[in-house]
C-alpha cells in the first residue's frame, strides 16, 4: 500500500533543523574568523513557512516554503478532485485470465484496475489453503459480479482506470491502520531503538483485533501516549464506520471518502519545524487552529495567521512565479545554466545545459558547480511536478571522477527530501544517470491545463503551406474520378487565401478539365487544424 510504502522510507515533512540552524550571539572578546563563523552559523538557518490559498471555491492551493523557496505544492480544483484514499464498495464486471486482474465498477464512469496480488484472499470463492496467489488463476477463485470493497492507490489517467486494491490503509496522523494484514512496522525515520520500542509498547497495550496491522508514523516520535491512543481510537472507530456501510450500502457506491486537500497536507506533511502558516480563508483558518488544539503542547509554537491583505497571498510572498515555472520545460541555475525538462510516453528527459558557465576560464570547476546545482533543482522539480517512471539525467560531461561521485552524492541528498520512493543509478561513462521514481498522484497540470485544441497536444501544427497543398492533392484526386459535379471548401482564412493567391491558376485548370466548380471560402473562426471540405455528386 503506498501510506505504508512512503511512511517506510522516509518522513512525508519537512527535515528538521540541526544545532547549525541556532543563531547565536558573539561575546565582545571573540576573534574575527569566531565572528564571522557565527554569523555564517545564523545565515544558514532554515524558515519553513506554510501558505494555503483557499479564498476561491474553485481551487485550494498550498505552498510549503522553505527560505522563500516553493519546497512542496499541492492543489486541488474542483474538476480534478482527488479520489485517491477513497474506499468503494464495488462489483467486478470483468475477469481478464491474461492479466491476471479483474475490473470493478466503483460507479465512477471509469472501472477501477485491480490485479491479482491486490486481492485479499478473504474475496477467493473456494478454499485454497495456503497457497500464494501466484500459483493460481484468478478466473477460478473470483466470480464476476462479486461485490468487493478497494481503496483508490493511483489516480485514473487518460483513458485508464484508477489503480485500486482491497488491502485497505487508513492513514492517522501518527499510526496508519490496515485492516486485513496482519504486518506491524515503524517508520524507520525515527532511529532511536528505546523510542521505537516504547512506540510498539503503546501501540500494542491498544490491543488492535488480529486482523488489523499497523504502521507507526514519523510525526508519533515525540508524541504523548495520549495523544498516540487517542488518533487510534478515531481511527479504530472509522473503520467499524466503513465496515458497517460496506455491509449495507448497494454497490456500486462511495463508502468513505478521503478528506480535502488542506486537512490531508497537515496530517501527512506538518511539522512543529514550519515556523507559520497564513491563510486567506476564515473557514479554513479555524479547521487548521482545531488541528492545532489536537497536538501536543510541545507541538504548538506554529503561528497560525489569517492573511487580510489587499494582495493575494501568493503574490504577496513571491509564489505565483516559481509556481508558474513548474510549468516550463526550461528551469534556470543560479550560475547561468539550466535544466530542461521534457516528459514523454516512454520516460522523463531532463537535460542540463551550462549556459554563461561554459566560457569561464576554469572550465572543469564551473561544469561541476552546474551539475552540482542541477542536482539541487532537478531533485526538487521532480517533486514539485510529481514526475514518475523513468527519469534520464544527461549531466554536462566531467573529466575528474572525484567530481562525477560528488555531482551523485548530491542527487542522493537531494532525494531525501522525497516522501516518494527513488531509485538510482551511478553517472554512466555517456554522462547519463538513470533514476526511477514513485508517481505520488496525478500529473499536476490535471485540472489545470486542457489539451490544445490547434495542435491536439503535439506542440506544434502544420505551416499554412503544407496544408494547402495537402488540399489541392485532396481536391485533385477527388476530382479525377469525375463522380462529382462541385467541392465547396470552408477553411482557416490564412489557408483559404494561400490557395487563391499562389494556387488559382492550377484550381482553374482543375474546374476546366474534370469539369467541377471548386469554391473556396475562408473562415476566421476556424483553427489551424479545422477545414471543411464537401463533395457534391453528380445528380
Amino acid at each position: 500500500m503506498p501510506e505504508t510504502t512512503s511512511e517506510e522510507k522516509s518522513s512525508p515533512t519537512p527535515p528538521k533543523k540541526n544545532g547549525k540552524g541556532r543563531s547565536t550571539r558573539s561575546r565582545s572578546t571573540a576573534k574575527p574568523s569566531q565572528t564571522k563563523a557565527t554569523a555564517s552559523k545564523s545565515s544558514d538557518k532554515v524558515s519553513y513557512k506554510l501558505l494555503i490559498n483557499a479564498d476561491e471555491p474553485e481551487e485550494c492551493r498550498i505552498a510549503l516554503l522553505e527560505n522563500g523557496k516553493v519546497e512542496s505544492f499541492n492543489v486541488e480544483t474542483v474538476v480534478q478532485a482527488q479520489t485517491k484514499g477513497n474506499i468503494y464498495k464495488g462489483i467486478i464486471t470483468a475477469i481478464e485470465p491474461n492479466l491476471q486482474a479483474a475490473f470493478v465498477d466503483m460507479g465512477t464512469g471509469k472501472n477501477g484496475f485491480l490485479a491479482f496480488g491486490d486481492i485479499h484472499p478473504e474475496y477467493y470463492c473456494k478454499d485454497v489453503g495456503n497457497a500464494h496467489w501466484k500459483s493460481l488463476n484468478i478466473q477460478e477463485v473470483l466470480l464476476k459480479g462479486q461485490e468487493v470493497l478497494v481503496e483508490v492507490v493511483k489516480e485514473p489517467t487518460g483513458n485508464k482506470g484508477a489503480n485500486i486494491t482491497t488491502y485497505l490503509s487508513m492513514p492517522g496522523r501518527y499510526v496508519v491502520l490496515m485492516p486485513g494484514s496482519d504486518s506491524h512496522g515503524i517508520s524507520r525515520q525515527i532511529s532511536n531503538e528505546e523510542r521505537r520500542a516504547k512506540l510498539r509498547e503503546i501501540v500494542d497495550s491498544a490491543k488492535l483485533p488480529e486482523e488489523i496491522g499497523y504502521i507507526i508514523r514519523t510525526a508519533s516520535e515525540d508524541v504523548t501516549k495520549t495523544a498516540l491512543m487517542q488518533d487510534i481510537r478515531y481511527q479504530l472507530n472509522l473503520w467499524k464506520e466503513i465496515k458497517k456501510k460496506g455491509q449495507t450500502e448497494k454497490a456500486p457506491a462511495l463508502v468513505y471518502k478521503e478528506q480535502d486537500v488542506v486537512a490531508r497536507f497537515l496530517r501527512d506533511h506538518f511539522t512543529p519545524d514550519i515556523e507559520e502558516i497564513l491563510v486567506d480563508n476564515q473557514e479554513v483558518f479555524d479547521k487548521i487552529n482545531e488541528f492545532m488544539e489536537l497536538l501536543p503542547a510541545r507541538q504548538r509554537k506554529t503561528k497560525v495567521r489569517l492573511h487580510k491583505g489587499s494582495k493575494p497571498i501568493f503574490n504577496q510572498f513571491q509564489v505565483e512565479e516559481q509556481i508558474e515555472q513548474m510549468y516550463r520545460p526550461a528551469v534556470p541555475l543560479p550560475s547561468g545554466g539550466s535544466i530542461v525538462i521534457n516528459p514523454t510516453e516512454a520516460l522523463v528527459a531532463i537535460d542540463v545545459n551550462s549556459g554563461r558557465t561554459s566560457k569561464d576560464k576554469n572550465f572543469e570547476k564551473t561544469i561541476f558547480l552546474a551539475n552540482m546545482e542541477a542536482a539541487d533543482e532537478m531533485a526538487r522539480q521532480l517533486r514539485l511536478r510529481d514526475l514518475g517512471g523513468l527519469i534520464v539525467v544527461d549531466f554536462i560531461d566531467m573529466r575528474d571522477k572525484k567530481n562525477i561521485r560528488e555531482v551523485e552524492k548530491q542527487v542522493k541528498n537531494a532525494m531525501k527530501k522525497d516522501k516518494a520512493k527513488v531509485d538510482m543509478s551511478r553517472i554512466s561513462k555517456f554522462g547519463l544517470m538513470q533514476i526511477s521514481r514513485q508517481r505520488l498522484g496525478p500529473p499536476i497540470q490535471k485540472g489545470n491545463y486542457i489539451t490544445c485544441e490547434h495542435c491536439q497536444g503535439s506542440g506544434m501544427v502544420k505551416s499554412v503551406e503544407t496544408t494547402a497543398l495537402a488540399l489541392m492533392r485532396r481536391i485533385q484526386t477527388a476530382a479525377i474520378k469525375r463522380q462529382i459535379s462541385g467541392i465547396h471548401c470552408d477553411l482557416p482564412t490564412k489557408v483559404a487565401q494561400y490557395l487563391l493567391n499562389h494556387k488559382r491558376s492550377e484550381i482553374c485548370e482543375i474546374e476546366q478539365r474534370y469539369k467541377v466548380d471548386i469554391i473556396i471560402t475562408g473562415n476566421p473562426a476556424m483553427t489551424p487544424a479545422d477545414g471543411d471540405v464537401k463533395f457534391i455528386r453528380n445528380s
